[in-house]
């Protein structure tokens, strides 16, 4: 489907890939893996058609379609959320232009046989094609992915440059998967999806038959939805089959043996080094040192992997609090006319941990900002419970910090007993290392300063942390340092995230959050999940029992709806089949008589009486307008029959 020969990329003077090969095929659903910096959305560009390499070739099967989601500067305007969906169908649209310009040359009574049976033959290709693409059903198929990916039916109609960043991006990759595509990229999918979102996608790429290549942070999506593994490694592009965590595995296999081969490799240039330099100057051995030199000129040099952060980040330990950390008592809270909580009840006691799930927009973060502090409420009760101290983490917090300081200067001021040394690996597990530390909070992206504003809770001594999203601009091994932090964090802790490899071992209640209700699930995010499953099928055996209801209706009764049905159709298409009869046996007489007037003016004769040939020419436009009208006619009556007829199919 897609090969690459010989393609070679570098960023700042150093090569990323050199003169590598590569084979993307049909149907193959692959993860793409490397260490920061390494290549992965160059790669996802240069396929894309974005980037050009700057050596090689990339080859593509002629027609292929390819669907690219970047990780940001995603923007849409001008048009509704509808439109804008609907304009991924391309191919469709093309169709529907070329179905139309067929048809109104085939309405042309002057084709010759042969150009007819030609524009036939073409109309029959496109109705095919659009028999593959489904096009049909387009309709409702468009509505339902941008409804499984969060968006209400109520927004179809709204302005797309309405919408934020998050959903912005939704926008983009709901177009990606209306479109069909032969491949589908997608660079980082999950940072700005709920959990009902992300497994809604899972399942729609679990069955989808086109190519998936895919850059992700999370491990769960991987392992649900690759079987195979792309890995930039030091330069070379390796394959592993199976799924995310048996490349894992295979990779701390092979990156172990790496690390006995260097030493063995380091062990062995050592000591040739060493008899080089005692026998350099002794004639009688110097042929064995300029054969020890040669031998170390020729060696295949060990290259170690990236070393993955050790760094073990523990928080310290918060002041001992009271039993109950905060609590809401009959708390609401609206921004304008809409209502987020009415006389809602919720308590945290000391020691939970607690993850917020539901859809985007249900009031996750409100909730968390409501027990923060960090939003006023409009009725009800928020009492902060003996001796809790709490710290907040959102990304807009970010902008918060002093943007004169250093990144290092900005964990320095919060940190007590801390060594430069400890808070330096503190911020290279958080991406930033060397002399990144020195750079002034004023130049750094929105991501970076989430990171830092992410290491500065770890340094805290609260007893009660809120973490809203922590994990969504952190790679794999950041997650894990975070993640392990948490596991050993004793005091409370609410994590707003969708991210379930991350949730799995830190949480032991969930929250969902949905229209405004607050339900507890206690127990982990498996317990959790095992649990909307089982009411997923609770719902769905009450609905089959409703329908198998309805359908066990008699056959009498099925007869006299079928009937009832035909019935209406009858009287709705009655008048309109009648008069498409009228029309096309008006439409018959007309092309008749235009015949025979073009038979007689055929005619030599005919042009003897000057009189009768201007009679004759006048007859013949004036049927040609109205056979032109009554063509019209026919053409609107069709068009209503063929949607009457829609109706009842």
């Amino acid at each position: 489907m897609i090969e690459f020969s010989n393609i070679s990329l570098q960023f700042n003077g150093k090569y990323l890939f050199k003169e590598l090969g590569l084979k993307i095929n049909s149907g193959e659903r692959t993860c793409l893996v490397g260490a920061n910096g390494t290549g992965k959305s160059s790669l996802l560009k240069i396929i894309a058609g974005e980037l050009e390499p700057e050596t090689g070739k990339v080859q593509k099967q002629k027609g292929i379609s390819i669907g690219y989601l970047p990780q940001e500067n995603i923007y849409h305007s001008g048009k509704t959320l509808i439109e804008e969906a609907k304009s991924a169908l391309t191919d469709v649209m093309d169709l529907q232009k070329k179905e139309h310009e067929i048809t109104t040359l085939l309405s042309n009574k002057e084709l010759k046989d042969d150009e007819r049976n030609d524009l036939v033959n073409q109309l029959g290709e496109i109705h095919h094609r659009q028999q593959d693409l489904d096009v049909y059903s387009l309709n409702s198929r468009t509505e339902k992915i941008l409804t499984g990916l969060g968006f209400e039916e109520n927004e179809f109609g709204e302005m797309t440059n309405h919408f934020s960043g998050g959903w912005q991006m939704r926008i983009a990759l709901a177009k990606i998967l209306i479109s069909q595509n032969d491949l589908i990229m997608l660079d980082e999918p999950t940072n700005h999806l709920d959990l009902d979102s992300l497994n809604w996608l899972i399942n729609f790429l679990k069955n989808y038959k086109g190519a998936l290549l895919l850059v992700s942070h999370d491990k769960y999506f991987l392992n649900e939805v690759t079987n195979r593994t792309l890995e930039i490694f030091l330069g070379k592009f390796n394959t592993f089959n199976g799924t995310y965590d048996k490349y894992l595995a295979f990779k701390e296999e092979r990156d172990n043996q790496l690390h006995e081969l260097y030493d063995q490799q380091q062990k062995k240039i050592k000591e040739t080094e060493k008899f080089i330099e005692r026998f350099r100057y002794k004639a009688s051995k110097a042929k064995q040192v300029q054969s020890r030199i040669k031998q170390l000129e020729k060696i295949d040099l060990v290259e170690l992997p990236e070393e993955k952060n050790n760094v073990k980040i523990r928080f310290p330990d918060p002041p001992s609090s009271g039993k109950l950390n905060v609590t809401l008592a009959s708390v609401s809270k609206s921004y304008g006319d809409k209502e987020i909580f009415h006389k809602i009840d919720f308590e945290i006691y000391r020691g939970e941990k607690i993850a917020f799930v539901g859809p985007n927009g249900a009031g996750k973060t409100t909730l968390a900002k409501l027990i923060a502090g960090k939003t006023g409420h409009d009725s009800g009760k928020r009492e902060v419970g003996h001796n809790t101290s709490i710290a907040y983490y959102a990304q807009e917090v970010a902008n918060s910090l002093d943007q004169s300081l250093t990144i290092l200067e900005t964990v320095e001021e919060i940190s007590e007993g801390k060594t430069q040394s400890e808070l330096r690996a503190l911020l290279g597990c958080f991406l930033f290392s060397g002399d990144d530390v020195y750079k002034q909070v004023s130049v750094l992206s929105g991501g970076e300063k989430s990171r830092v504003a992410l290491a500065k809770i770890l340094l805290t001594k609260a007893n009660l942390i809120i973490l809203d999203e922590p994990t969504n601009h952190l790679d794999i091994s950041s997650k894990e340092v975070l993640q392990s932090a948490l596991l050993n964090f004793s005091g409370s802790l609410i994590l707003v995230s969708h991210d379930i490899d991350f949730l799995r071992p830190i949480v032991n209640k969930i929250v969902d959050i949905r229209k405004g209700i607050i339900k507890v699930f206690p127990g982990d995010i498996d317990y959790y999940l095992a649990k909307k499953e089982e009411l997923a099928a609770e719902e769905m055996a009450k609905k089959n029992d409703e329908d198998n209801t309805n359908i066990s209706l008699s056959r009498k009764e099925q007869k006299k709806i079928e009937a009832e049905l035909r019935q209406r159709k009858y009287t709705e298409s009655k008048d309109l089949i009648e008069k498409i009869n009228k029309l096309e046996k008006k439409i018959n007489q007309l092309e008749q008589a235009e015949k025979n007037i073009i038979k007689i003016l055929s005619e030599p004769d005919t042009y003897k009486n000057q009189e009768l040939v201007k009679q004759k020419n006048v007859e013949l436009n004036s049927l040609r307008d109205e056979l032109k009208s009554n063509l019209s006619e026919w053409e609107t009556a069709t068009d209503e029959l063929q949607k009457v007829e829609t109706k009842f199919t």
